[in-house]
């Protein structure tokens, strides 16, 4: 018999580098949307990845949630950051919409418990984990 609870394999805000980095970058008048958007992220965006579905909270003071099953995903794709302290992963899906998470600690990790989860077409369309895949 299947388990029915739901077991969490990451749960947490984006990398705290994401936001120091921007945080340098904000002293420029060039770097000032840098440093708002990873400060709204870190203030109102949550991850949540668990045995059953992913969980984005972000939008304006955490209003929005996007929850997304597995076999809803078609292809994921991950692009290191930050000397690969932190990356961003995007997750479309079958309907052709897509899901970006940005500035995710421990990305590689989170990219391959995701591979392992979607089916064997989704896993061949997304390559290997942690590597860059602009192709969609």
């Amino acid at each position: 018999m299947a388990s029915k609870t739901e077991e969490v394999f990451f749960e947490g805000k984006p990398h705290i580098g994401d936001l120091i980095g921007n945080t340098l970058l904000g002293a420029t008048i060039v770097g000032l949307p840098l440093f708002i958007g990873s400060l709204t992220r870190r203030l109102w965006v949550n991850y949540r990845i668990t045995n059953r579905r992913v969980t984005v909270i972000g939008g304006w003071l955490s209003r929005d949630r996007s929850d997304i099953i597995y076999k809803e995903i078609a292809k994921v794709a991950s692009v290191p950051r930050g000397i690969g302290a932190w990356g961003d992963i995007v997750l479309t899906l079958k309907d052709g919409s897509r899901l970006e998470m940005r500035s995710v600690p421990e990305f590689r990790k989170v990219t391959d418990y995701i591979l392992e989860k979607i089916d064997d077409r989704a896993r061949q369309v997304s390559g290997p984990a942690g590597e860059k895949r602009s192709r969609t």
